[in-house]
């Protein structure tokens, strides 16, 4: 688009370009989300994956703010129930939601919402001060998850043992990095 017809666009229809620019920020938090799914490591003494879902479900929250960040992940979420290939490792359908990810990939959206809204209070304007949505947002996505997998798996001890514990370093790396990308993403928000 022409400089002149962006600024004609601009001035004329405010609200389109609007729309259009929350349309493409949530879909590119969408296809953040969904790219990174497809980086899958099975574990063998846990049902859950390690993926890079995460890192996308916070730099998606802080970055797109709390409703597109929460629409992004309901976008997502949406699309691998409907059965396109967007869950970890090409996975999707409704019968992929009934199985032990089921509470991450709703703790996703909760935890876009909250790192979005902690996001716009200005806790994301530096890796110094990221940290802390980025940690609360991990803290949601685990209390959804290992909740979930404690009905899946019947003892709220053998959840922690499969859904939290082998997670933890990974996503510290992944809260990390996260926190170091976020100004440029912020930026390209912008």
């Amino acid at each position: 688009m022409t400089a002149l017809a962006l600024t004609l666009s601009n001035r004329y229809f405010p609200r389109l370009t609007a729309w259009t620019r929350d349309l493409t920020l949530i879909l590119t938090g969408t296809l953040l989300a969904a790219a990174l799914a497809q980086v899958k490591i099975p574990l063998p003494f846990t049902p859950i994956p390690l993926t890079g879902q995460t890192f996308a479900v916070l730099l998606a929250g802080a970055a797109l703010g709390s409703k597109r960040g929460a629409l992004s992940m309901m976008l997502y979420v949406a699309l691998g129930a409907a059965g396109l290939p967007v869950f970890a490792g090409g996975a999707g359908g409704l019968g992929y939601l009934t199985g032990a990810t089921f509470g991450y990939l709703i703790g996703f959206v909760a935890a876009a919402w909250v790192i979005g809204l902690l996001a716009e209070r200005g806790l994301e304007r530096s890796v110094r001060t990221s940290i802390l949505p980025f940690i609360v947002g991990t803290i949601i996505i685990y209390a959804f998850g290992v909740g979930w997998l404690a009905f899946v798996l019947g003892s709220f001890s053998k959840a922690l043992t499969a859904g939290l514990f082998p997670f933890l370093i990974g996503d510290a790396i992944k809260l990390t990095a996260a926190a170091l990308v976020l100004p440029a993403a912020w930026k390209l928000a912008k």
